[in-house]
């Protein structure tokens, strides 16, 4: 197996280079929820995701985690909601740039808890998480593997998994169901391998769809758009 890595517009040339080779099985794509995001944030995206690659096997999943400033006035989701609902004006959220996964996570999570946060978007994740660690920012949804060190060496505060389940990367952090909140957020592929029914082509044909539906709604409240 020879393994090209094509980089550009958050993966979509490489998967348009998969899209337009012969479907003799030779050549395949591993496809992201940027892909899927792409749907919506370009105008004209190179290709549709839903139905011009054929579905083979959905291979991981990486939780989202909401972390925070290490000094936030909160410790928990619960206490999290109820300080944003009563200082929403006056909080900023970051990202690693207009309509990442994270970005479109933190706004998806805003909209559930019902609050408008001042979005500060960065040119990566990194300096995202500096300006947390700095404490300029008041928080950021991140994935699990990005975060595990800065919240293990108590740089940032870790408020939730945004998962039905707790991490085994982060076993002591609870999840946001339990924290009695119906919310789930992730990257589609990551450390953590996904379960067994959902590994069929229907399964991900399905996943697919849900996912392009799902990430355009914060796109298009946002006012995002890339020619």
């Amino acid at each position: 197996m020879l393994i090209e890595n094509v980089g550009g517009a958050g993966g979509m040339v490489g998967s348009a280079r998969v899209v337009k080779a012969a479907p003799d099985g030779y050549q395949f794509v591993l496809g992201s929820r940027a892909d899927a995001i792409n749907q919506t944030l370009y105008k004209n995206p190179l290709y549709n995701f839903a139905t011009d690659l054929a579905p083979a096997v959905l291979i991981a999943d990486q939780p989202t985690l909401l972390v925070a400033r290490k000094d936030f006035p909160a410790d928990n989701l619960p206490e999290f909601i109820a300080y944003a609902k009563a200082n929403q004006a006056s909080m900023q959220m970051a990202s690693a740039g207009a309509g990442s996964t994270g970005h479109l996570d933190c706004m998806l999570l805003n909209a559930a808890i019902g609050i408008n946060v001042t979005h500060v978007p960065y040119r990566g994740g990194g300096p995202a998480m500096q300006d947390l660690i700095a404490g300029r920012i008041d928080y950021f949804c991140t994935l699990s593997a990005t975060a595990k060190q800065q919240i293990e060496g108590k740089l940032v505060k870790a408020i939730a998994i945004l998962s039905r389940d707790r991490s085994s990367m982060l076993p002591e952090l609870a999840s946001a169901q339990e924290q009695g909140l119906n919310f789930e957020a992730s990257t589609w592929f990551g450390a953590v391998t996904v379960a067994p029914e959902r590994r069929s082509p229907d399964y991900l044909q399905k996943f697919v769809a849900s996912e392009i539906e799902k990430n355009a709604a914060p796109i298009r409240a946002a006012g995002i758009a890339i020619d």
